[in-house]
């Protein structure tokens, strides 16, 4: 296999059933493309009590600097329907210009392009003055216990040092060159418990209805807005995900009563004061009486999520610059940098290294009939060896 045909890598890949946690196949394919580039690979299992084992890939060509990363993930999510897709979705097959499969987009097809990219930039000039690794994880769409944050872990133990990184997530909303993801929103969780006083709904006097209470806290949390956005980033938004009674009963007041909330943070907060304030807004809420008149302040209590993502802004002008001229230089237009979208691997990465995110069109991920265009993906390829030039040539600025 030469891998410079980012198609047939791609067919490769997507015909590995790597439905996380499964490896299926996908990190043994990827070595076999990587092997004979010249990359050292290293695989690492990770484990963890309570989840599942997880097969992670870390390879690496040259032992000098400056040392450019590219991050990804071969585990997928599961096809769904399996009737439903217009071609099997691990066969990989090609149809009206489209590569049809699970995992097409998010995001074998990025790691595809990359591996492409790197064999040709070998092809041309030889191995890169310093180095090029794939950190690869099998994690990234499930609980993302053993995948990039222990690969990372691991691989800074046997004294790896990374300049920058390149995510290939899928992040161009329409067009192929639309989009570079320079930093993500942080992203809090928590649960709220309301606890009042069941009773007989002829005689509220009698009971302390928690619906009450959960609709106080609830709108407490949603309104007014945290922000209004800041330069680099939209406002700072909360949904109510669940509200759950338990309650099978139309004339039974309830006594407890649960809501769930997600709120994606820009850079005005850190997790820490944005937990704080959440406590002040619920605690000025459970001590209104609009929808409890003359009663005692609501009782409450909450438990945040574990882990929560914290907001990042990457400011790195070599990597963004090179990436940037890339994009333009093959498809004619300038990117938008863009902080929107949901979580991804990369904040785990800025702890490490500056990272940035640019993949293919993401329109149909995690959808029945996933698939990407066959031009897509060599202009992609074509996006990715441009800017391993650029940035080695960058990479001292």
């Amino acid at each position: 296999m030469t891998a410079i045909d980012p198609v047939a890598n791609l067919q490769t890949l997507i015909r590995c059933p790597s439905v996380t946690p499964a490896e299926g196949g996908a990190l043994s394919a990827l070595d076999a493309m990587l092997a004979p580039l010249g990359f050292r690979v290293d695989k690492v299992k990770a484990t963890e009590a309570g989840t599942p084992d997880i097969e992670n890939l870390y390879a690496r060509l040259g032992s000098d600097g400056p040392h450019l990363m590219f991050a990804g993930h071969t585990d997928v999510v599961p096809v769904g329907d399996e009737g439903a897709w217009t071609h099997p979705p691990f066969a990989a097959e090609i149809a009206d210009g489209e590569l049809f499969g699970r995992g097409a987009v998010d995001m074998k097809g990025g790691i595809a392009c990359f591996v492409a990219a790197v064999a040709r930039h070998i092809e041309k000039h030889g191995a890169p003055k310093g180095s090029i690794s794939f950190l690869i994880t099998g994690d990234e769409e499930g609980p993302a216990i053993n995948g990039t944050i222990k690969l990372l872990q691991w691989a800074a133990e046997q004294g790896e040092r990374w300049d920058a990184c390149l995510v290939g997530e899928p992040t161009n909303p329409d067009k192929l060159g639309d989009m570079i993801k320079i930093g993500r929103r942080g992203s809090l969780s928590g649960k709220i418990t309301v606890y009042g006083v069941q009773g007989h709904a002829a005689y509220p006097h009698l009971a302390d209805n928690a619906v009450r209470g959960i609709l106080q806290l609830t709108q407490a949390l949603m309104h007014p807005p945290f922000d209004a956005g800041t330069e680099n980033f939209q406002p700072s938004n909360l949904e109510v995900t669940t509200v759950d009674v338990g309650n099978p009963a139309t004339n039974v007041v309830p006594a407890k009563a649960t809501a769930s909330f997600n709120i994606r943070f820009n850079d005005t907060w850190t997790a820490d004061s944005l937990q704080q304030e959440i406590l002040r807004r619920l605690d000025a809420a459970a001590a209104d009486g609009v929808l409890r008149p003359g009663r005692a302040p609501l009782k409450y209590d909450i438990v945040w999520a574990e882990r929560p993502s914290h907001v990042f802004l990457t400011r790195n002008n070599a990597l963004i610059a090179s990436l940037s001229s890339a994009v333009e230089s093959v498809t004619g237009q300038s990117p938008k940098l863009s902080t929107t979208g949901g979580t991804s691997d990369a904040r785990f990465i800025k702890d490490y290294c500056p990272v940035v995110e640019f993949g293919l069109v993401g329109q149909t991920m995690h959808m029945v009939d996933e698939r990407v265009a066959v031009a897509d993906l060599e202009q992609l390829a074509a996006i990715y060896e441009t800017f391993i030039e650029r940035w080695f040539a960058n990479a001292g600025l």
